[in-house]
């Protein structure tokens, strides 16, 4: 595939993240989305945050997606795929991708940039996604930020 194609695919994907982290805000949880893509480029699932319906602090959208999809997948299907988060992922979200051997990553805004945008707010773990993986004994591809001002608007109305 073309370096071109690939941001287009990539540009796709990630509005359909925002679009679920949206979704997510519209349902009063906070505003982060993931979609979870075939190599082949088929929508495999979807997911946001369920955190402030469901009380669970786990519920992240990149967690509630890895685990329904590696419950449904197998491996080698998660090693193709790629996890197209609306926000960098945590710590936590990471972890969770690393011990899915999903293959890559791809991320609109940067979770430093969340934080700024929040100030003291709420947690705050400053640990890039990118800094967790590299600790992995396998590769997991990282990119981002991509369509980082459309991921940021999200969060405006907060």
């Amino acid at each position: 595939m073309h370096a071109s194609a690939d941001a287009l695919d990539h540009e796709r994907f990630l509005r359909a993240a925002i679009q679920e982290a949206l979704s997510s805000k519209e349902s009063g949880n906070p505003p982060f989305g993931a979609v979870l893509v075939g190599a082949e480029g088929t929508v495999l699932d979807r997911a946001g945050n369920t955190e402030a319906r469901t009380g669970d602090c786990t519920g992240h959208a990149e967690t509630n997606l890895v685990r329904a999809a590696s419950q449904q997948y197998e491996m080698d299907r998660l090693q193709d795929a790629t996890l197209y988060a609306s926000t960098e992922p945590c710590a936590m979200c990471a972890g969770a991708i690393f011990w899915a051997r999903i293959g890559q990553v791809v991320f609109g805004l940067r979770a430093e940039r969340h934080y700024e945008m929040k100030g003291e707010a709420g947690r705050q773990l400053h640990l890039s996604c990118r800094e967790v993986l590299d600790r992995g004994n396998h590769d997991v591809a990282v990119v981002g930020p991509v369509l980082e001002d459309e991921a940021a608007a999200v969060f405006g109305e907060e």
